[in-house]
């Protein structure tokens, strides 16, 4: 089996930078993965893919340098088994609340006797015939904490031994918490979650990451101690590039007006 690269990233105290795959294309997921990304995620739980489609992108992103992730759509063992049946390297997991939640997803995740996940590495097999020996140890689990209820578990959630890492989901942590989402947002009751957060990390050895909206947000975050960043996703990067084009060539700050016959 290959070795997860992003395990010796962690081991040597770096950070991983990942992308975020939200458009449902293979081809989409090549021309990203081929970019130098630490990883690259499939979302299925904001991205627009369904499980077909997910797998492809997962062959695509795993011929590349690139290891692939995928995020599911829920604390689901069904569809946590199938992707890693498909080749996923690592599983991230929203809306992780409890202990018992987190045993829960990482048991999909591990072989017996360290979890339950079923006896069947499909496509897994492709990457060497000891998968299955040496999944358990190759695999990341990373739950989200993106809840006030999963802030005040933080320390129960950590605690899980076959869990590996973190990812903080700033938009509903900083909604659950505060009413109102945002991303990038540095205030300081925000930023004492994020460092309660860490500080039950570095108590359980546990690596932390976070999705960012920009480059200099990003390296703050990892200068706090954070060892997995996601940079925007593709969506947003293909959005962005069209409309910093556009606004060269051209006015699209005028008002609001009927443009049906501008193009």
């Amino acid at each position: 089996m290959f070795k997860n690269k992003l395990l010796d990233i962690w081991k040597n105290g770096d950070a991983v930078v990942n992308a975020w795959l939200h458009i449902p294309s293979i081809w989409s997921a090549e021309v990203m993965a081929v970019q130098g990304w630490h990883s690259v995620t499939v979302d299925m739980q904001h991205g627009l893919m369904g499980m077909e489609t997910a797998i492809q992108m997962i062959q695509m992103i795993s011929r590349t340098d690139a290891v692939a992730l995928a995020r599911v759509n829920w604390n689901d063992p069904a569809d946590i088994m199938k992707l890693l049946d498909a080749g996923a390297y690592g599983i991230i997991c929203p809306m992780v609340n409890t202990r018992e939640q987190a045993e829960a997803f990482v048991g999909a995740c591990r072989y017996e006797p360290r979890g339950y996940r079923s006896l069947g590495p499909t496509r897994g097999r492709l990457y060497g015939s000891d998968y299955a020996n040496r999944a358990n140890d190759e695999i990341i689990t990373m739950a989200m904490i993106e809840t006030k209820e999963a802030l005040n578990n933080v320390d129960d959630i950590m605690s899980v031994e076959e869990l590996d890492s973190i990812y903080i989901g700033p938009g509903d942590l900083r909604l659950s918490l505060f009413g109102k989402g945002g991303i990038d947002v540095e205030d300081a009751e925000f930023m004492e979650a994020i460092d309660t957060i860490l500080a039950s990390a570095k108590k359980h050895n546990k690596v932390v990451g976070m999705h960012t909206n920009s480059t200099g947000y990003a390296k703050r975050m990892i200068e706090k101690g954070m060892q997995f960043v996601t940079m925007q996703t593709d969506t947003v990067m293909l959005r962005d590039a069209a409309q910093n084009i556009l606004s060269e060539m051209i006015d699209t700050s005028a008002p609001d007006e009927d443009t049906s016959s501008a193009y």
